[in-house]
């Protein structure tokens, strides 16, 4: 029973079938990307073979689960998603030594609560892990109205239902739309609170990029589900060059995290 269910959480049969799309993107430069992915698939391997011989069934209790950073007194997690897509970038073409300048970011969310639940090491290596796989569709997400989004797919979590899509309402409102999903999450118009640079160790982009800050957002008037507070921790990729030299006027960055929401 614990086996079959943490294959159907997990589909590992999907993403060994070799699904057409979503497929790994050969052209990540890091060093690391293969063996993230080998390692992922080496633990998978352990807590299946592990679950074959345990009678407890896996659950999505969110009650003990420990985020990498504390939220605020009394607020309880109502939900966890990986979050996959693009930050996006504008650059001052008139100047090669101007710095690239955030313009937003979209994002679809992934239902990530039941691994990081039962399974919180596997939980770790979603963000590396998926940076390694192209999103099946990465059209903006933004003009895309729900549930068209629903049917966004991402190996190696190609089983993981999509729980919502993150995007920006305008340049200084983070938007999570989590209403269209089968869960009925909420929705969550935010603000910044505080930032905090990504551990040194935290997982490169497709293309080097150093992690994105983590992030601590508030939610703003017109939030729904009691959502309170959105954390953006466990990032990988998406950070700009350091310059605009060379860059388009407008440009994306790929980037993966971990969107952890706390409500009451």
């Amino acid at each position: 029973m614990r086996a079959s269910l943490l294959l159907s959480a997990l589909s590992v049969s999907s993403v060994m079938a070799a699904p057409v799309l979503p497929e790994i993107n050969a052209n990540s430069v890091h060093a690391d990307s293969l063996k993230q992915v080998s390692d992922y698939f080496n633990l998978l391997a352990v807590k299946v073979q592990q679950s074959k011989f345990e009678n407890a069934v896996p659950t999505c209790d969110l009650s003990k689960v420990v985020m990498p950073q504390a939220p605020s007194f009394g607020l309880t997690l109502k939900h966890v998603a990986l979050g996959r897509g693009t930050q996006n970038y504008t650059c001052d073409l008139s100047n090669a030594t101007a710095l690239p300048v955030a313009n937003g970011a979209v994002a679809s969310l992934f239902n990530a609560s039941c691994i990081v639940a039962a399974y919180p090491d596997i939980g770790a290596m979603l963000s590396p892990v998926s940076m390694n796989f192209n999103l099946s569709n990465l059209a903006s997400i933004a003009q895309s109205l729900p549930p068209s989004f629903l049917k966004q797919t991402l190996a190696p979590t190609s089983g993981m239902a999509v729980s919502g899509a993150h995007y920006f309402t305008n340049s200084t409102t983070p938007f999570f739309n989590m209403d269209a999903s089968a869960w009925k999450i909420g929705e969550a118009p935010c603000a910044k609170n505080n930032s905090t640079p990504a551990p040194e160790a935290a997982a490169k982009g497709q293309k080097g990029e150093k992690a994105v800050p983590w992030l601590k957002l508030v939610t703003r008037p017109g939030a729904t589900g009691g959502l309170q507070e959105v954390y953006r921790v466990e990032t990988a990729g998406g950070s700009a060059p350091e310059t605009c030299k060379g860059m388009p006027a407008e440009f994306e960055v790929q980037y993966a995290a971990q969107y952890w929401f706390y409500g009451n």
